[in-house]
């Protein structure tokens, strides 16, 4: 135990005193705050009109398709205005791009011109009306959208036509047209906050980076064990040290220095974070507020789920060290430990929306998927005591199965070089050790 503890020292001196270390625990969480809020600030900068051209013979179409989007964008600002929605981080209040729309008379050559004004982005899209071929029939619409990105503008413009046309037609039929326009108001659904609301968007935007961090610091820290390895490989200083210090002291001690040297980092970063979320600071951009909020149950969860996650791959990742020679071959296998973590990043927005579904109970109990999955489940779910105790029971019988296999192949493969093993030379390994 004491070689483990003296290579765990020497590996977390050697990193915490390097300027990469100092550089990273600054820079890391200023550039996340900068991508978080930088995001909601453009996002609530980025209300410029939407400009529609409407071609049609029927100039007074037209401009009653112009009145009835007015009419619609006023009766969304007073619906907002009297609900007042609480801003978050997938959602930012903003005010919504209004549709303006300018009326054109078909000719020769007008399409053409669209199409180049189009291309040069000096409209957005254009719909054509071509008149009903029989009388009483309905016109024919077909909108041009410049790119797909303003294909949600055609659903406003179908409402917005289904209106007029239901309204001309009760016009056209003797009605009067205050009495239309009162007949086709919407329906108000005024709505209201839970008293937790703003606690679980709080929770999270919290939760959300954690999450970042720390998918982030088990990929960094975990492809560092294997780098080290292989350095010392390269460097021939293991038949040195395996003179006097087993292979398993050695894995061991490098696993646990290492990992602690991403603890320190998370630590300082956490430490920070609750200070934020202590002092009750809310974060100004654009017209929208940002709490940030933090509890004990998810600074507590969330080293339990760090630690078990960065035991995990970084035992895999010393496997993979001691089984190739350079950065090059162990690049052709960052796969084994990329791949879950970017399937757990891309269930971020299901765990969001539906932490406690069938879908999320199950992935969240996979053993690679558990350190991240189950950490937000926590955070903002509702698991049971049983799911949480099984999730810890799992990951850890999964990390004792998972080191007893690499210290096996780490045995061998830490004196191994030139050729790359295959796999039945692997498995000749795992039975002579």
């Amino acid at each position: 135990m004491r070689n483990v503890w003296l290579i765990a020292h020497r590996e977390y001196v050697e990193r915490v005193r390097t300027r990469g270390f100092l550089i990273t625990t600054i820079m890391i969480p200023v550039i996340m705050s900068g991508l978080v809020f930088g995001s909601i600030f453009l996002g609530s900068k980025s209300n410029d009109d939407i400009h529609i051209a409407v071609v049609s013979s029927d100039t007074q179409l037209a401009l009653d398709l112009q009145t009835e989007l007015l009419r619609q964008q006023e009766q969304k600002a007073d619906s907002q205005a009297k609900t007042g929605p609480t801003p978050s981080i997938r959602s930012p209040a903003k005010r919504q791009p209004g549709i303006l729309v300018d009326a054109i008379d078909p000719g020769p050559g007008t399409r053409a011109q669209l199409d180049h004004d189009l291309d040069s982005a000096e409209e957005d899209g254009y719909l054509w009306i071509t008149p009903a071929a029989a009388p009483g029939g309905r016109p024919t619409f077909v909108f041009t959208p410049r790119s797909s990105s303003f294909s949600y503008v055609r659903d406003q413009l179908g409402a917005a036509l289904e209106k007029v046309l239901i309204r001309e037609q009760m016009t056209h039929r003797g009605m009067v047209a205050a009495d239309a326009d009162t007949m086709l108001q919407p329906v108000e659904i005024v709505g209201a906050h839970g008293s937790h609301h703003e606690d679980h968007e709080s929770a999270e935007i919290s939760v959300g980076v954690l999450f970042f961090v720390m998918y982030l610091v088990i990929m960094l820290y975990g492809m560092n064990v294997a780098r080290s390895i292989i350095e010392e490989k390269t460097s021939r200083i293991f038949e040195v040290m395996l003179a006097t210090i087993r292979p398993e002291a050695m894995m061991a001690g490098k696993i646990i220095g290492v990992g602690s040297v991403g603890l320190t980092q998370v630590g300082i970063w956490l430490a920070a974070a609750l200070l934020l979320a202590a002092a009750s600071i809310a974060v100004h951009f654009g017209g929208d507020t940002i709490h940030l909020s933090l509890t004990v149950s998810q600074v507590v969860f969330f080293f339990v789920y760090f630690i078990l996650g960065y035991l995990l791959y970084a035992s895999i990742a010393a496997a993979l060290g001691a089984m190739t020679n350079s950065e090059q071959e162990l690049q052709q296998f960052n796969m084994f430990l990329v791949l879950p973590l970017m399937f757990c990043f891309g269930m971020l927005g299901t765990m969001l929306t539906a932490p406690d579904s069938t879908l999320s109970r199950v992935l969240a109990l996979v053993p690679p998927f558990t350190p991240l999955l189950m950490y937000l489940r926590v955070s903002l779910g509702h698991p049971a005591a049983w799911e949480i105790a099984l999730s810890i029971i799992l990951t850890s019988a999964s990390i004792c199965a998972t080191i007893w296999v690499t210290s096996r192949i780490y045995r061998i493969g830490v004196l191994m070089y030139g050729k790359r093993p295959n796999i039945p030379e692997i498995l000749r390994w795992l039975k002579y050790s």
